[in-house]
């Protein structure tokens, strides 16, 4: 759908799309002097980032911050970084065989990290490429454990240049690069919500596009939304299909704090052992996913899920006071197949002063740091495309 360029509308950069992508967009464009109106569909800001109200906090999916990451300094530059718990790593459990261990094979352990400053291959798939340097056995449980950020059925399959870089941030570096914001993810959304107005950002929510504003414009939204307003079919990109399932229980003294699951790509994460606030006192917030297998149903993949809780967390089903399911479909970011690699995807300038934003978009980074990058080089662009018309930009501090 070709935008409208009326005259008035050349003055300010419109942002389309209030989540993570869109929130740092406007940020990032407001702090150039640029006026900036930010258009979000629903009657609040923070897409996937918004956590559930009430007594328990629980994401739209397992969420976290790495404070290794250029988002992370992004924030901490502007002292807008949420306040934030550190994971805790005691009570770590792998499910292997169909059993839970503590502890992974350690005759695999030295092969492994001897190969953390390798490069990877892009044209190989991760389970191939690891078959090379460790046994099968040790390739196929490294297969497996990067479902936590893969939300994969058969990460394995992926590209091994997609899957290494991440397996080596966030599963072989000590100490743990994870954060959790202190009640929810939603705090991350309300402390770049309030950058945003402090900047006089025109924020309009409960507002939804059916055409293009005048540009330059930044279409902050996920990708079936994009096609729908751009009218381009080809932004499409391979991301995961998972069966999401949070549940509140009372506490158990003894229940583990993770189980990564090494046979069938799960996760298991008591996010409240770390994080206290997300949860009611004397209660606990479990998130747990299950890859969806092709030709699959969800409730199937939900009977998957229950039976790796039963194994992983005692009497969890007897002690539930709560409970939330959902598919997250092609809402857990981009993946790359082999042959391909974040510079495939779906491109930021898509011409005509119009740029794309989000976690499935071409740009580098992990999950989220993907929204983060593609909507700091949308905002240089579109930033550049209104300096045609307003040279005059004043940046703000």
């Amino acid at each position: 759908m070709s935008p409208n360029n009326d005259s008035a509308g050349k003055s300010q950069i419109t942002i389309v799309g209030g989540g993570i992508a869109g929130l740092v967009a406007a940020i990032a464009c407001a702090e150039e002097g640029a006026k900036v109106r930010l258009v979000e569909a629903h009657e609040r800001l923070g897409g996937r980032g918004r956590s559930t109200d009430g007594p328990y906090k629980a994401n739209l999916g397992p969420h976290a911050m790495y404070k290794d990451g250029a988002f992370w300094r992004w924030m901490r530059e502007r002292d807008i970084l949420p306040e934030h718990n550190g994971a805790r790593l005691t009570g770590v459990r792998l499910r292997m065989g169909g059993t839970l261990r503590r502890t992974p094979p350690l005759g695999s352990l030295p092969a492994i990290l001897r190969l953390r400053g390798r490069e990877a291959p892009v044209a190989t798939d991760f389970r191939t490429w690891m078959a090379t340097h460790v046994d099968d056995d040790t390739a196929a449980m490294l297969s497996s454990g990067a479902g936590v950020f893969t939300f994969h059925h058969d990460p394995g399959e992926l590209s091994a240049a997609f899957v290494w870089p991440r397996m080596v941030r966030l599963l072989l570096t000590a100490p743990s690069i994870v954060r959790y914001p202190v009640a929810g993810w939603s705090t991350l959304v309300e402390t770049l919500e309030k950058r945003v107005r402090e900047l006089g950002v025109m924020v309009e929510t409960g507002t939804r596009m059916e055409e293009l504003p005048a540009t330059p414009t930044i279409v902050a939204t996920e990708l079936e939304q994009a096609r729908e307003l751009l009218g381009d079919d080809s932004l499409r990109w391979q991301s995961g299909r998972t069966l999401c399932l949070d549940v509140g229980v009372r506490h158990r003294r003894g229940d583990p704090t993770i189980v990564a699951d090494l046979d069938e790509s799960g996760w298991i994460g008591r996010y409240s052992g770390a994080n206290p606030t997300i949860a009611p006192d004397g209660e606990e917030l479990i998130q747990a996913q299950m890859p969806i297998r092709p030709g699959e149903t969800a409730d199937l993949a939900a009977a998957r899920l229950e039976r790796f809780l039963d194994l992983s967390i005692q009497d969890w089903r007897e002690r539930e006071t709560w409970r939330r399911r959902q598919v997250m479909d092609a809402r857990s970011g981009a993946l790359d197949m082999p042959g391909s690699s974040w510079r495939d995807r779906p491109a930021v300038d898509r011409g005509d002063g119009v740029f794309l934003a989000g976690d499935m978009v071409a740009a580098e980074g992990m999950l989220a740091e993907v929204s983060w990058a593609s909507a700091i080089e949308a905002s240089r662009l579109a930033l550049q495309a209104l300096s045609t018309t307003r040279p005059q930009l004043r940046k703000v501090a």
